[in-house]
């Protein structure tokens, strides 16, 4: 199923689209689909204070754990795009298209 030439979040986004196109009880990412963007959505809110949390952590212990969090935190986010029927391609052609855009001026155009 996955190819060592892949980009892990390229293999990660296979493993959880596998999982989403074939449930197995036994996968964790299964039951994350199966309870929908709340629970999803719920995970991603919890993670992204445990990484926060790391990274006020003193030290090389603490930069490992962010690292751990952050992973985390990416992989709940590519099951709740998933759980959207959005690819990771997506995202990048999004962060593609901001490239020359200052962040502030791109902030403004969402608002009007």
């Amino acid at each position: 199923m996955t190819d060592n030439n892949q980009r892990p979040l390229d293999q990660l986004e296979q493993t959880i689209l596998a999982r989403q196109n074939a449930p197995d009880k036994k996968s964790y990412t299964a039951k994350l689909l199966a309870g929908g963007i709340a629970k999803i959505g719920g995970k991603i809110l919890e993670e992204a204070a445990e990484v926060v949390e790391a990274a006020g952590e003193p030290g090389e212990e603490g930069r490992q754990h962010t690292i751990h969090e952050a992973a985390d935190v990416v992989y709940h986010l590519m099951v709740l795009l998933a759980a959207r029927g959005i690819r990771l391609e997506e995202i990048e052609a999004e962060l593609t298209h901001r490239f020359g855009v200052s962040g502030l001026d791109e902030k403004a155009s969402r608002n009007k």
